[in-house]
């Protein structure tokens, strides 16, 4: 089947074709560090690490970039509120970009813990003030921006300049919120955005660099703009990110990067968002959920696995029993692999191995349900086998297995030693209820009744516990 997504800008599922053969160019929104990440950032990232995964394994040379924008309004606001008093105070507490800085490693922590790779590339905007520059003098040279009608020193983008401004959202501008990132009274357009924004006083001179149109900083969509021309050039494969960027964030680079006569992405792919029990995510109402709570209650296998088993463009739903239902489901493919590694079969697989359903789920706009579904068939065949009378026969399972969960990053987090404390205390709990059943039954071998040996295992495995009898005595793991 040939590999397929949905394109957000023309709402429709195409064909892949990549813009160099062989290679694959892939960008997508990262974090914007002015505070700690909730899961919504996390599945964003987790969303695209199995896209490249993907990508690697159809053959594509994947060039990833994820930005960091370190300089942003609610950064300065944050650091400014750490203080308790004007930047020139005499004993300030965190400088804007020490705040940004802070920020950016717990994102990285987090993204580390759940087996998310990093991209080629991980750009921060403070490091490419240079490239904005050159982007918006080609923007105003075009006719499609201007500085502010006031003396404010803001550049911003003349959306009615630009035809087809509102393509990516099937928007006219008339129907369209006004830009809220600075004064209008600058403007000849409510609408219009900003590129470059002005120092203004009470903000750090730190905050701020030397341009042509005066002292200020970068606005917050010409950075991604400026940085996926840097490293995948004018014209590239795939642009991702949550659904919430698309205006007016990706809309905006969108229509900034086309009007400056660069291609840009062949794809847009938009990730949904996740909510509490149906209702959106909010600090304000306390319903956030972070990357760090999950990993207290469940471990990184499992939080992987929740945030990547639905298919990447539909909401995701949070439930205090999300992590438990994800537990049983991941260590049910992990059992799998541990019992076939203690009967002498080893992990190792090729491409070939990966079962052609599950092949056909990810190319076809990476439908992960799908494939999920194929690895669950899988491990009920393997688990079939390696409780059969030749253990050996599961090793065409075992290998599609380790492949699958390799490809959807979740072998990597798994325990395939099978230690005692594998799922932490629920495992604990659990080995110590099915080894006194399995003591039980031993008992009961040993005194001949069979029937009473065999309602054991009966009950045991109706619990979705699969029993192995062995020259060392048994053994169990959880099957289905």
């Amino acid at each position: 089947m040939t590999l397929r997504f949905y394109d957000t800008a023309s709402a429709t599922t195409k064909d892949f074709v990549p813009v160099h053969p062989g290679e694959a160019g892939l960008y997508y929104c990262g974090a914007t560090v002015q505070g700690a990440p909730h899961i919504g950032h996390v599945r964003s990232a987790l969303v695209f690490d199995v896209l490249a995964r993907w990508l690697r394994f159809r053959g594509y040379r994947v060039t990833t970039v994820r930005n960091v924008t370190d300089i942003d309004d609610k950064i300065l606001a944050n650091s400014l509120a750490s203080f308790g008093q004007d930047y020139e105070g005499e004993h300030p507490l965190e400088q804007w970009w020490a705040l940004a800085y802070r920020f950016e490693g717990v994102f990285g922590r987090a993204y580390a813990a759940l087996g998310i790779d990093r991209p080629t590339y991980e750009p921060r905007a403070t490091g490419h003030v240079p490239e904005m520059h050159a982007l918006i003098q080609e923007l105003i040279d075009a006719g499609h921006a201007y500085p502010a009608l006031d003396d404010s020193g803001d550049v911003y983008f003349d959306v009615r300049s630009w035809p087809r401004y509102g393509e990516l959202t099937r928007q006219r501008v008339e129907d369209m919120q006004d830009a809220p990132d600075a004064d209008p009274r600058g403007k000849r357009d409510p609408r219009d955005f900003a590129l470059w924004k002005g120092h203004k006083e009470g903000e750090p001179l730190t905050a701020s660099w030397d341009s042509p149109w005066g002292r200020g900083r970068p606005g917050w969509h010409l950075e991604c703009s400026a940085m996926a021309h840097k490293y995948l050039g004018a014209h590239f494969d795939i642009h991702g990110g949550g659904l919430d960027l698309r205006f007016p964030h990706h809309e905006n680079e969108l229509a900034q990067s086309t009007a400056a006569g660069r291609e840009f992405a062949n794809f847009w792919l938009h990730n949904g968002l996740v909510t509490y029990q149906g209702e959106k995510m909010s600090k304000s109402i306390g319903n956030t959920v972070s990357p760090e709570a999950m990993l207290e209650q469940a471990r990184p296998l499992a939080v992987r696995y929740y945030l990547g088993q639905a298919h990447y463009r539909s909401v995701l739903d949070y439930r205090p029993t999300s992590l438990q239902e994800a537990t049983a489901a991941v260590e049910r493919v992990e059992a799998a692999l541990v019992s076939a590694t203690r009967a002498g079969l080893d992990l190792a697989w090729t491409p070939q191995d990966v079962p052609a359903d599950f092949a056909a789920a990810m190319d076809d706009d990476l439908n992960v349900p799908r494939a999920l579904a194929s690895l669950h068939e899988t491990v009920r065949a393997a688990n079939t086998a390696l409780t059969g009378p030749d253990p050996a026969s599961a090793r065409p399972a075992v290998a599609a297995i380790a492949g699958m969960s390799e490809v959807l990053g979740l072998l990597p987090l798994m325990d395939l030693h099978g230690s005692q404390d594998a799922g932490g205390a629920e495992h604990t709990a659990l080995d110590a209820l099915v080894r006194d059943l399995l003591a039980q039954r031993a008992a009961a071998r040993a005194a001949k009744d069979w029937a009473l040996a065999d309602t054991i295992r009966d009950r045991l495995a109706a619990a979705g516990v699969v029993v192995k009898d062995g020259a060392q005595g048994a053994e169990w793991s959880v099957g289905s």
